[in-house]
């Protein structure tokens, strides 16, 4: 998705976003006249999903354009890689001011987006085959909702909730309704009947249903009044309220049944992490699919490490490390002017 990325912010690009040594270094390297071939590698100590890998790609793209395209080579995994302890997921050949500045912007990236794909990927295992869409936008700044719900995606999830993000990973937002909508309406029917009036035909009708009555209750109002239009309802339920059961799931599906509407699907969404889950799966709850939201969006970052193993073609590494390029038969070669075209 090499195209879908734009250049990235003045902030990377100004190195203001970098730890502050990596700018002195590269000053102290260029008043002492130094500035030599290197060979970088990136790895993570735990298994997990890649992801950051085409963002930390179009920055190196970027910053790497008017490099000696003969000394100079990017490999790497691709973002929704299981990539394994220790394995190098990124290796950089450049002379070494031209990308030394970036290394805390490229590990971030790595370490953000890999925690929050490897976090969806948990939820999506426990709800193997449902589906999961990611809910998470509203726990992080709006300045990185796009690159959480990419991350949740390249995780597995089949949506996400913000235009921006779903936009990244090729895909239409994913959502439902707000209590506001439903609260200003003051009725869930009233609500749901202008969400049908208003909007067009490519947008699911899935409407929110414990705003103010009894979730059942409100599910069959709302299959009455939508017939075969309604698409599915969603169940929010509160912790004030005992937040949604398996058992609550059972009742809505049977009392749909029962009156012809085999059709409209049940979402669940309120706190669901992979034990919430796998509660719901154990009890064989029909839920058709599951947002989830904060359990993504607060996954801890996996850690990243960048090495310099080569310098001017000599091996060499830290100590504790092996000097020399590491044997990585899964890396690629990267098309860095991919990420400049138009």
């Amino acid at each position: 998705m090499a195209h879908q990325r734009t250049r990235p912010s003045h902030e990377i690009l100004s190195g203001d976003s970098a730890d502050v040594y990596f700018a002195r270094a590269e000053s102290i390297l260029e008043q002492e006249g130094l500035d030599p071939l290197v060979t970088m590698e990136v790895f993570t100590r735990q298994e997990a999903v890649l992801c950051g890998m085409d963002e930390a790609r179009n920055l190196l793209a970027h910053v790497l354009a008017e490099a000696d395209p003969s000394e100079t080579t990017v490999e790497a995994l691709s973002d929704g890689d299981l990539a394994g302890p220790k394995e190098i997921v990124l290796r950089i050949r450049a002379r070494y001011r031209r990308f030394g500045l970036y290394e805390t912007a490229m590990l971030g990236m790595l370490a953000q987006s890999t925690g929050w794909a490897t976090a969806a990927r948990a939820c999506v295992e426990a709800a193997a085959p449902d589906p999961i869409i990611s809910f998470g936008a509203r726990h992080v700044h709006p300045d990185i909702t796009d690159v959480l719900d990419y991350a949740a995606i390249v995780g597995g999830c089949v949506g996400a909730s913000t235009p921006a993000g779903a936009r990244l990973a090729g895909l239409r937002p994913t959502g439902t309704m707000p209590h506001s909508l439903v609260l200003i309406f003051g009725d869930t029917v009233e609500a749901a009947l202008a969400f049908d009036r208003d909007l067009g035909p490519e947008v699911p009708r899935i409407v929110l249903v414990d705003t103010f009555r009894d979730e059942a209750e409100e599910a069959l109002r709302v299959a009455h009044a939508l017939g075969d239009r309604l698409f599915g309802i969603r169940l929010d339920t509160p912790a004030e309220r005992g937040r949604v059961t398996a058992d609550l799931v059972h009742e809505v599906r049977a009392r749909l049944d029962r009156e012809g509407y085999q059709h409209v699907k049940i979402t669940v969404s309120g706190g669901l992490d992979p034990a919430r889950i796998r509660y719901f799966k154990e009890a064989l709850a029909p839920v058709d699919s599951f947002a989830v939201g904060s359990y993504i969006s607060g996954a801890t970052p996996i850690d990243f490490t960048g090495d310099i193993k080569e310098i001017d073609g000599r091996p060499i590494a830290k100590r504790g490390r092996i000097p020399g390029v590491t044997e990585s038969p899964r890396l690629q070669v990267v098309d860095l002017a991919a990420y400049l075209e138009d």
